[in-house]
């Protein structure tokens, strides 16, 4: 059994982890609470069509990855152009929004403002003595100024997040926020001049790009990967919470799922850490649970909507600053099949909080209200509705969060034989992508020590 890899979660990253673990000629067992594999990129057959959990799209920027995951999706896969969209300033842009965009979108004395306040914040950042704040407020008008803080970032962030940029730390901006590509021209001609400093604190957003998807939508890939990790002898256990994970203070010792065969077992764990904290036997001590409850995921609500129409939009996906939702999608224009024929679906996403009006569903009217605003469609035409959840959707960078995770990841790094990651797992934000690989770097370092 010392070759034998305990993964806990069946997601992008847990499967991957699988995969990996298999190339190095490991065992593989792999426990997953749902009835299918994918976390928050499986599918969900409602009512007769496949609805996704947001947009969930193979790329093939990490090329090791997707040609695994393509080979396992076969004829199943389907390239799709890459066409999201923003409404801005009451018109429709691409997303991320590039220059034209920015000048379009802003009048002429606030383009102008939001300029100024840029270059007022590089020269600042450049030639004085200033010291950064800790809270997203602080680092948007860092990296943006003032004006354009004021502008663009500061009500959408508190809408959709519910806290307000003070009270998030300004490693949300780092890691969460992509740059705006438009106002990242200006900074490097600034750059140029030799006005601004370079940095790389933000990524950011693709603008042209070739998905992957399919006629049944995200559900393909994950499967595709299981059936794949199950043909090479992965043993995968669907239908498994994990609810108890033992160990000697020193070592994982075991799980719910027959601990005595665990004993000399490898461990990765892909599970929202609190959730993995609490299912320590032993429990860990008091200071380490309450990290643990300081640890914050923001909840997320899709309406899942079946339309009495052949097409609503022309792009993929598209974002709202000012609606009750913040995304759009349509996963047909991505060769989605939908039935009945003249039909399609959107994917309506709410960020919210457990048992409020959007997780109840309780917001319909109001959604169906905005999607008429916007000219999507109307009432009339909603054949049907459903809910899907997701209750650890985003990781809350919450001001100070980083004290408290850094005593969980201190306290979990005395087991040998664990490794804790991917978006829940890390509490962080990774793409599918990343996801992947931070699974499969889990498993490289715990089998090739």
């Amino acid at each position: 059994m010392a070759n034998h890899l305990t993964i806990l979660g069946g997601g992008p990253c847990g499967l991957y982890a699988a995969h990996t673990a298999l190339e190095l000629g490991a065992d593989v067992s792999l426990f997953e609470k749902e009835s299918q594999f994918g976390g928050l990129a499986a599918g969900h057959h409602l009512g007769g069509n496949w609805f996704d959990l947001g947009v969930h799209m193979l790329h093939a920027f990490d090329q090791e990855i997707f040609q695994t995951c393509a080979d396992a999706m076969g004829s199943e896969r389907t390239e799709v152009p890459l066409k999201s969209h923003i409404k801005w300033g009451g018109k429709i842009y691409h997303y991320p929004l590039r220059g034209r965009d920015i000048l379009a979108g802003i009048p002429p004395l606030t383009l102008a403002r939001c300029l100024a306040g840029l270059l007022v914040a590089e020269l600042q950042t450049r030639f004085s003595n200033f010291t950064p704040g800790d809270d997203a407020e602080s680092a948007l008008i860092e990296l943006y100024g003032d004006p354009l803080y004021q502008f663009f970032f500061r009500d959408f962030t508190h809408r959709y997040w519910g806290l307000h940029p003070r009270q998030l730390s300004a490693e949300f901006v780092r890691r969460k926020m992509p740059r705006l590509s438009a106002v990242d021209v200006f900074k490097n001609l600034l750059e140029k001049l030799h006005l601004a400093k370079p940095r790389d604190a933000t990524e950011g957003a693709l603008r042209f790009e070739t998905l992957h998807y399919s006629a049944t939508g995200s559900e393909t890939l994950p499967r595709s990967l299981a059936a794949s990790l199950q043909k090479r002898g992965a043993n995968l256990h669907p239908n498994s919470p994990v609810t108890k994970i033992t160990h000697d203070h020193q070592k994982i010792t075991g799980t719910n799922h027959s601990p005595a065969t665990l004993q000399n077992s490898l461990f990765i764990s892909t599970l929202p850490l609190p959730h993995l904290i609490r299912s320590l036997d032993p429990a860990p001590p008091a200071e380490i649970l309450a990290a643990a409850d300081q640890l914050r995921f923001k909840p997320m609500t899709v309406y899942a909507l079946l339309v009495k129409k052949d097409r609503c939009m022309d792009a993929l996906y598209t974002y709202y600053r000012d609606r009750i939702f913040h995304r759009v999608g349509e996963p047909k224009n991505a060769a989605l099949q939908v039935r009945p024929e003249g039909h399609t679906t959107l994917i309506v996403e709410t960020t919210c909080e457990i048992d409020d009006p959007k997780w109840s569903g309780q917001a319909l009217p109001r959604i169906l209200a905005d999607l008429q605003a916007e000219g999507l469609c109307t009432p009339d035409q909603i054949v049907s509705h459903h809910l899907i959840h997701a209750t650890h959707a985003y990781p809350i960078f919450a001001k100070g969060f980083e004290a408290h995770l850094e005593k969980i990841t201190t306290y979990l790094a005395k087991f040998s034989n664990l490794r804790t990651t991917g978006r829940q797992g890390a509490f962080t934000y990774p793409n599918m992508h990343s996801a992947m690989r931070m699974g499969s770097t889990a498993a490289t370092e715990l089998l090739t020590p």
